[in-house]
């Protein structure tokens, strides 16, 4: 028979051992909602219109920067374990384009194996204006504030009636 306190020390030990499993299993994230295949398959180019389709799949993810001719719907799915990066495991794109008319044009899958890296460009787009010196900065706001000849020592903006 054990004794009292190996029981004590066994269930802490199961426990530690249980919590450390739960640490090390993956968080899932899923992000956007995938469109049921069924009522993606009743999408029909040529026939079907843009009522039908928000109606079918619903408001989409994004819509096309220039205009509003293409709908996105975006899923993404991403697991992370522990501090390590998270990382992509399923990701899909239904983009749905119509033509002038609200007619659809083309339905297009796009999956994981789809996506491309981009490389960002390192170019910086320059401010208008002039940039101001260290010692420009540093002396900036001198003779911005006057003294209120009512309250001494109180400050305000020129321009702006005193207190």
């Amino acid at each position: 028979m054990p004794k009292p306190g190996h029981r004590a020390r066994l269930a802490a030990a199961v426990a530690g051992l249980a919590l450390t499993l739960a640490a090390c299993a993956p968080m899932v994230d899923q992000r956007g909602n995938l469109p049921d295949p069924t009522k993606l398959a009743s999408i029909q180019p040529g026939v079907t219109t843009k009522e039908a389709v928000s109606k079918l799949l619903g408001t989409p993810s994004s819509i096309s920067t220039f205009n509003d001719k293409t709908w996105y719907y975006i899923s993404r799915r991403t697991e992370q374990t522990a501090f390590f990066a998270p990382e992509v495991t399923d990701q899909l794109v239904v983009a749905v384009a119509f033509d002038d008319s609200g007619i659809v044009r083309d339905v297009e899958r796009h999956d994981l194996a789809d996506g491309r890296p981009i490389d960002p460009s390192p170019r910086v787009t320059p401010s208008a204006g002039r940039e101001l010196g260290f010692f420009e900065q540093l002396i900036g706001n001198l003779g911005r504030f006057n003294t209120d000849s009512n309250t001494p020592g109180a400050f305000h903006r020129p321009g702006t009636p005193g207190n």
